[in-house]
């Protein structure tokens, strides 16, 4: 009953705005703009039982969703309909149906702006709040409730949020509350202006409030978070820290232990013109924050934990062993080095040469247990068990005007256990090497091809990897990627996993039809996860926008 109100109010709203905007236009007066996007995805599955592809009863299954923006000098409005019927394979079944989960009213003057309905919105680099969405994820926890921005004097804003958060089409039990600051030094004393260091300062802090209905455990109530940060940029150079604290939060993602969390970010880098270096390191310890103490997987999250880890683009090392962050506790650390030789030197050749150079590795805590509830106590300046490393090295090559070369190597070591949930699967050792080359026949068109290879003696064995792509320019794309697991140790898993796909592309118009084998396996985007089923069929994509 609830949801129908709701979905009877919005489309009253756009009626009322749309036949507004029309009385508006016939006086001759500003009646505004209308943007917005639309997107289907959507799959036919066929039973496949060599790769676990189970039937799905519906056959079709569709997720899709529209926005509509409108804009009228300091005012803005907006809804987004979203239709799952039903929800695709790999994605939440909780997201089913149609409605409006999102809809907001905003308005801005001078240096005041409030939102009311739904935003996203983020302190910090997000150790203590981040509200976003990640649609390839499924992950959409959108505020619900009110933002109010303010500019106190020059060089000062401010950020005040309060509601609820998203939990698919309903709201979880939480409220969440929370103000940010930041200074910039430069702006703010006119002395510093024209200095070439850059100073910027910022503090926030967040609390959640929650009912205690627990029958075993006495649990906090109200439950807050504080972070302070700090950004230094002079020339190429740039330095950033966030240090973040919570008091105690028994969870049912920490065991319902009463320890405080804390957790500590940083980053330096350093460019310039064919150079380019970056260091990053973090401690989390016990920094899972909801505003639903029972909630799992990527349910209510009100904090956002990067992973130090390369994003990968190339299918065997973005695909087979992702690492997500470890909310409860780890240490983590990345480098990489980006290196240009000179056009026309010995070594860069007629068009340069560029190497990039990368490492990433995750440790757990060193703990031991301890009493009263407080769960373990961490040991900062030692490591614990190895969770994940990656190295990786890539050169990027023109040959000629229409040749161009990529080669890439990565050693992999994976702790299944820890990143999967796995029991007792222990650690994975991995080499990954990959060609990949672009040739333009002319304007119109090109051929990208990739060779990948995959090389354990654990797991489900070696892999090869095969893609290809033809792009007629600017309309048509043609693809296909084909993996093949020749190494299982169980050979009836030695299967192939082929895809191929179509697009056209017109203005801002893509459709995109496919047919193929998706393997059984994890997506990961930042950090965050989302489990995807093996599945056989053929799919249709369309997007837009206007």
């Amino acid at each position: 009953m609830k949801s129908n109100l709701l979905r009877y109010s919005v489309l009253l709203m756009l009626t009322e705005l749309i036949c507004i905007n029309k009385n508006i236009f016939a006086q001759g007066l500003n009646a505004g703009e209308i943007h917005g996007n639309f997107q289907l995805d959507a799959q036919y599955y066929n039973p496949d039982s060599a790769i676990g592809a189970l039937p799905v009863p519906e056959k079709f299954l569709m997720n899709s969703f529209t926005n509509l923006i409108y804009t009228n000098g300091n005012f803005s409005a907006g809804v987004r309909f979203e239709s799952y019927l039903n929800t695709m394979l790999g994605f939440d079944p909780r997201y089913v149906g149609n409605g409006f989960p999102y809809r907001f009213a905003s308005f801005s003057q001078d240096n005041f702006s409030i939102t009311v309905g739904n935003y996203y919105e983020q302190f910090g680099s997000g150790l203590i709040f981040r509200s976003y969405e990640e649609r390839g994820l499924g992950f959409d926890n959108a505020m619900d409730g009110v933002r109010v921005k303010y500019t106190l004097l020059k060089g000062i804003h401010l950020k005040g949020i309060v509601g609820k958060q998203r939990y698919y089409f309903n709201q979880g039990p939480g409220i969440v509350r929370g103000i940010d600051g930041e200074i910039a030094l430069n702006e703010l004393i006119p002395s510093f202006k024209e200095k070439k260091t850059k100073l910027y300062g910022g503090g926030s802090f967040v609390s959640k409030y929650q009912v205690d209905q627990d029958p075993i455990y006495v649990l906090p109530e109200n439950v807050g978070a504080w972070a302070a940060r700090l950004k230094v940029n002079r020339g190429g150079w740039s330095f950033y820290s966030e240090c973040a604290g919570k008091i105690n939060d028994p969870s049912s993602v920490n065991n319902f232990v009463y320890k405080k969390g804390g957790g500590l970010l940083l980053n330096t880098s350093y460019s310039q013109k064919g150079f380019g270096i970056n260091l990053s390191g973090k401690v989390i310890d016990n920094m899972n924050f909801r505003s639903d103490r029972t909630a799992q997987n990527n349910d209510l999250l009100i904090n956002y934990l990067p992973a130090l880890t390369r994003q990968h683009t190339y299918n065997l090392a973005a695909t087979i062993y992702p690492y997500a962050t470890q909310p409860n506790g780890e240490m983590a650390y990345q480098g990489d080095i980006t290196y240009t030789l000179k056009k026309d030197s010995k070594l860069g050749g007629k068009y340069g040469t560029t190497i990039l150079v990368n490492y990433a590795a995750a440790n757990g805590l060193n703990t031991e247990p301890v009493a009263s509830g407080l769960g373990y106590k961490p040991d900062y300046f030692k490591l614990g068990d190895v969770y994940y490393k990656d190295f990786n090295i890539e050169l990027q090559k023109k040959i000629s005007k229409p040749l161009k070369f990529t080669l890439f190597y990565a050693n992999f070591v994976y702790n299944k256990d820890v990143a999967q949930g796995k029991v007792n699967e222990g650690m994975v050792y991995a080499n990954i090497e990959v060609l990949e080359f672009t040739y333009k026949f002319n304007d119109k068109h090109a051929l990208r091809m990739e060779l990948q290879g995959l090389q354990t003696k654990q797991d489900m064995g070696d892999w090869a990897t095969i893609v290809a792509e033809y792009t007629i320019s600017p309309k048509w794309f043609f693809s296909t990627v084909n993996q093949y697991n020749y190494g299982n140790p169980n050979k009836d898993s030695r299967l192939l996993y082929p895809i191929g796909q179509i697009g056209f592309i017109k203005n801002s118009t893509r459709i995109t039809l496919g047919y193929g084998r998706q393997r059984a396996g994890i997506f990961c985007i930042g950090g965050i996860c989302r489990v995807v089923p093996a599945s056989n069929g053929a799919t249709i994509s369309i997007s837009s926008s206007f």
